[in-house]
């Protein structure tokens, strides 16, 4: 029973985790991009953009992400038609996550030698090219730690959604562990999560190092 009950709360955990960093990350990159091309030294200035972006994504990174689940209900049962579950808890994840992880894209875009981006203006490359060609694949390291940090932290959200009915192992832990006075089920779950993360810092670590060859 607690067996079962463990492993289809960590699929649920995976399922949110993985999926609302993949969404996460293309909205992330998506901002990180206009960041990078409309800031003071990018290859198109624009600081009323520059300004506006970043102050939306400055507000929504120091949103304590509990608060987040909550204001966002109402939009989350408006996207999925219902507010509690683990396909619920991707949005407010998604929102949560998508500031942060752009953050951290664009700090890596933003390390990319700029003899490098240059050099690729000097042979004619056009301004998406040198985004995609040239920046892109020169962060690529960078960004695949930013997507492996900003995993890990989803895991952890995931535990604080499960408290607010969005299932997974926080939720295991809540209902079955606190409420229920089962410590044992509180350190399993516990157990679980620092296994999970882990194993995804280390996939992270390997990643980065065969990109980075």
């Amino acid at each position: 029973m607690i067996a079962k009950l463990l492993f289809e709360a960590t699929l649920d955990t995976l399922y949110m985790s993985f999926v609302s960093t993949f969404l996460a990350f293309i909205i992330g990159l998506v901002l990180a991009i206009i960041l990078v091309i409309t800031s003071k030294n990018g290859l198109k200035p624009n600081r009323a953009i520059y300004n506006s972006l970043d102050i939306i994504v400055n507000t929504l990174r120091s949103f304590p992400f509990i608060i987040l689940i909550i204001v966002l209900f109402p939009f989350t049962k408006f996207i999925v038609g219902t507010s509690i579950g683990t396909t619920a808890a991707i949005v407010p994840l998604t929102i949560g996550s998508a500031p942060f992880i752009a953050r951290l894209i664009e700090n890596a875009m933003n390390e990319v030698d700029s003899g490098i981006i240059e050099a690729a203006l000097s042979y004619g490359a056009t301004k998406t090219q040198i985004i995609f060609k040239v920046i892109f694949v020169e962060a690529l390291p960078s960004i695949i730690n930013a997507i492996t940090l900003t995993l890990i932290v989803v895991v952890g959200f995931t535990a604080m959604a499960g408290a607010v009915g969005g299932g997974g192992l926080g939720d295991v832990a809540m209902r079955y562990g606190f409420q229920r006075f089962r410590p044992d089920i509180m350190a399993y779950t516990v157990i679980i999560l620092i296994i999970m993360v882990q194993i995804i810092q280390s996939s992270g670590n390997l990643l980065y190092k065969i990109v980075k060859k």
